[in-house]
């Protein structure tokens, strides 16, 4: 899998677990309307939407659920992996 999805897959994440662009941003470091972009360009190679977007709130797509769902397990087992070679 190339770089470039993993991170647009990471970014997707945390936005999933915030619910919040502007909450996410700053948990990675980047500006909301950098990684609102970020999700935007994912979302159109993708093909289908994973969030639903107001200007107050975001919330995610059945697809989006449904990925974040099928990506949980791996970002747990690669943060776990992470952590025991730290420790």
């Amino acid at each position: 899998m190339p770089r470039k999805e993993l991170a647009d897959l990471a970014a997707f994440v945390v936005v999933a677990d915030n619910l919040s662009f502007r909450t996410a941003a700053s948990h990675i470091g980047v500006t909301p309307s950098a990684l609102s972009h970020t999700i935007r360009r994912f979302e159109e190679g993708l093909g289908f939407r994973l969030l639903n977007r107001t200007t107050r709130s975001v919330s995610l797509t059945d697809a989006g659920q449904r990925l974040l769902e099928r990506l949980r397990p791996a970002i747990e087992q690669i943060s776990g992996g992470l952590d025991q070679l730290k420790g």
